[in-house]
């Protein structure tokens, strides 16, 4: 039946049958650290695998269950694996499919924390990595070395909203055998699935939209089963980012009104982006739904909406962005994205703050930019506070 239901139905039905007497609404929550076995012999086949019932949750739990199987089917994917934080799912991928003195290949700005992992990968283990624009077949063709392992893509890209074609990058994902992996964060499930689009890999900071009331950290990867079993039997067990019962009983609550915040997210983000777009200490708005955005016909084609993210430059420097970032009062000044409530911040100096200076600016982020993460308060009220403070400079 779930192939027939649609999205916003799959979010609140699928994938949470559990076995309880007392035929709770709510999935329960198994918050134990470990099982207890019937017998010595069940123990033994559990762990040989004979028997696929619960070990210990780092290993598996069913709360934790629940949440992956919701994820792989609402992403189109074979399988998911919780993980406890984004960057936990990040790194969890990256080490499973690379080797010393091999190469990824990346979109041309990454996250700060990604962009930390990959220097530390470089110094540590001789893993190399160059940024692309991949704007086209052959800027794509030419950054693939021998030795290339995989291809990571932000799409839109964390925090300049640029886009990357993702059919492009899986078809030559394939014509190399190298696996393309996407992080959805920005667009959550609802408004982007590049397992659709043939990419290999989806990963999720779900600490953002699919949790969505700024209380969990948590991450999530999407794929084929095979790969991702073997993720969880090696990485995950070994090194230990395991998602909590709590947390993923926490996201799936959170996954339900997915759909009805994503709307409401991104139709509040179009109408600011337009009066952004107009105001004049305001130089340059990026948003994908914009009819001024450059690849706005990109856009369209592999994204649902816009999404809730908005990056303004202001005119003048890093004094100006953060006299407006001051000027706030109902806009919250803070990292993350996905909340309830607005938040704003200054990637130069906050989450991008370790790239280097010269790569920052190479990868388009600048003194003047703000990121803003529009939250579910009435758009009126968000754009008072925001021309009040932008009128301070």
């Amino acid at each position: 039946m779930e192939k027939d239901l649609h999205f916003e139905t799959k979010l609140i039905h699928s994938s949470e049958k559990h076995e309880d007497p007392y035929r709770s609404l709510v999935p329960p929550l198994y918050q134990t650290s470990t099982f207890a076995f019937e017998n010595a012999a069940q123990g033994e086949a559990r762990f040989s695998g004979a028997d696929e019932g619960p070990v210990y949750t780092r290993l598996s739990n069913p709360t934790v269950e629940m949440l992956e199987k919701k994820l792989a089917n609402l992403e189109g994917g074979e399988a998911a694996l919780a993980f406890s934080s984004g960057m936990g799912a990040v790194s969890s991928v990256l080490l499973s499919l690379v080797n010393q003195n091999q190469h990824i290949l990346c979109s041309k700005g990454v996250y700060g924390c990604t962009y930390g992992l990959l220097q530390m990968l470089k110094e540590k283990f001789a893993i190399s990595h160059t940024f692309s624009g991949m704007n086209s077949s052959m800027e794509i063709e030419s950054a693939i070395l021998p030795e290339t392992a995989c291809i990571y893509i932000e799409t839109p890209i964390n925090p300049t909203m640029e886009l990357i074609d993702l059919e492009l990058a899986a078809k030559i994902g394939k014509k190399h055998g190298i696996p393309v992996i996407v992080d959805n964060t920005f667009c959550s499930p609802y408004l982007q699935q590049p397992l659709l689009l043939n990419c290999d890999i989806v990963i999720h900071s779900a600490t953002k939209y699919i949790s969505g009331h700024g209380d969990v950290i948590a991450g999530i990867a999407v794929g084929k089963i095979d790969y991702l079993n073997e993720v969880a039997m090696t990485v995950r067990k070994d090194i230990g980012s395991v998602l909590s019962p709590f947390d993923a009983w926490l996201l799936l609550r959170g996954l339900k009104t997915l759909a009805v915040r994503m709307d409401r997210h991104c139709e509040t983000a179009e109408k600011l982006a337009v009066k952004l777009e107009n105001h004049p200490v305001i130089s340059s708005v990026s948003y994908p739904f914009l009819r001024s955005f450059p690849q706005y016909d990109l856009a369209v084609k592999q994204m649902k909406k816009g999404g809730g993210l908005i990056t303004i430059t202001v005119k003048g420097g890093k004094e100006e962005a953060q006299k407006v970032m001051d000027a706030l009062k109902l806009v919250k000044i803070a990292v993350s994205l996905g909340d309830a409530e607005t938040l704003i911040q200054h990637p130069a100096t906050m989450t991008h703050s370790v790239i280097d200076e010269k790569e920052r600016i190479k990868m388009g982020i600048t003194d003047n930019m703000l990121r803003l993460s529009v939250g579910l308060e009435a758009e009126e009220d968000i754009w008072e506070d925001l021309s009040r403070a932008l009128r301070s400079i």
